[in-house]
């Protein structure tokens, strides 16, 4: 066995060692030993509903462990295909199992990180708020390429995504937009996104192919469910309508159906133009503000417990992120040092890498 495939193995072992941690692996096998023994009495069925309601429960505990069994099971039969490869200088089945290998740590790290992902507001839908920084023209183009690569990811991922507002620049790009992503966990995935994202390229606007640096924020919120609650008063609220300036036809632009709402005590302000309804305008953007205020109120948490404090300020020195495409091609997270050479294919939205290390890390 080489140091590369033992490096991949102490990989894996890594990642199964974490989930175990994560759905309390020992306690949750005692439960089930538990449940098994009041299953095997022979009045367990006398009363069916408690009956049901206990066996869901075995169920729910067995699907909790499932993977970090499998992902044992699947690695041991790895190591012992490996030991007999060697022993019959079998060259086939070696490169098999570099492939299944390479593909278990793959598997193991999403594992690993679905598990971290089991906070209340991880499994919620998010919005993506995306606001051009300082410099015109070249910001509004980096930040509606921020929101292409996202847009992207979510593709590829198989969620759907709404552009709920959107303040298109004046010769290109945007000065704002704000992305609905729908999907299992899309919060969870994207919550570490909210800050800085600096570019540097050679732009494309000026006509002396000088090197440019831009910023864009990000800031990232869930779409909060039923049973999440945030109180906001009425009289707290400042609700202005507004022409549309979006797709949606001539009747948009001849009504004023687009709403912003600013949140007086905090400044905290949100809007939508996506439907021709004020009314649907309205709920989505109260929506977006519950979601942003509820955003802040973890960050406070997060703060609280001397977790990392992400930096407001679009400028040089806070961001997050830095994606160089001149004079060399660079993605690196300033927060987790994590780096990729394609930059191209970062913007075509090949981010998991970096949102798994920023996961993992914070």
């Amino acid at each position: 066995m080489n140091q590369i495939e033992q490096k991949s193995i102490n990989s894996i072992k890594k990642s199964i060692s974490l989930i175990k941690d994560f759905v309390n692996f020992e306690e949750t096998l005692k439960k089930i030993e538990k449940i098994n023994l009041e299953i095997e009495h022979p009045n367990f069925w006398n009363n069916s509903e408690n009956a049901i309601l206990i066996v869901t429960e075995k169920e729910r505990l067995q699907n909790s462990i499932a993977s970090a069994i499998r992902l044992e099971n699947e690695l041991r039969n790895i190591i012992e295909l490996m030991d007999l490869s060697e022993e019959e200088q079998d060259e086939n089945l070696k490169l098999d199992l570099e492939k299944s290998l390479e593909n278990l740590v793959a598997e193991a790290l999403l594992l690993q990180i679905e598990s971290i992902l089991s906070e209340k507001h991880d499994s919620l839908n998010c919005f993506i708020e995306i606001n051009a920084g300082a410099g015109g023209t070249e910001a509004q183009d980096w930040a509606e390429m921020l929101a292409r690569m996202y847009s992207r990811w979510a593709e590829k991922k198989s969620y759907k995504v709404e552009i709920t507002d959107k303040n298109d620049g004046e010769e290109a790009g945007v000065k704002s937009i704000t992305l609905h992503i729908k999907g299992q966990k899309a919060f969870g995935w994207l919550k570490k996104e909210s800050g800085v994202h600096r570019l540097v390229r050679i732009s494309p606007f000026d006509s002396n192919a000088r090197r440019h640096t831009s910023f864009a924020s990000v800031f990232v919120s869930p779409e909060l469910s039923k049973d999440i609650e945030i109180e906001i008063l009425d009289s707290d609220l400042r609700i202005d309508t507004y022409r549309a300036s979006g797709a949606g036809g001539q009747h948009v632009n001849k009504t004023e159906s687009a709403v912003r709402i600013t949140h007086i005590p905090t400044g905290t302000v949100t809007q939508c133009q996506s439907d021709r309804s004020q009314h649907r305008n309205k709920e989505v953007a109260m929506n977006m503000l519950k979601a942003k205020l509820y955003a802040q109120k973890l960050k406070e948490q997060e703060k609280e417990q001397k977790s990392t404090q992400i930096k407001t300020d679009i400028a040089w020195g806070n961001q997050i992120r830095s994606y160089v495409l001149q004079p060399y091609q660079m993605v690196k997270d300033t927060r987790t040092g994590y780096e990729k050479g394609n930059a191209m294919a970062v913007l075509d939205g090949n981010i998991n890498e970096f949102l798994e290390s920023a996961i993992s890390s914070l």
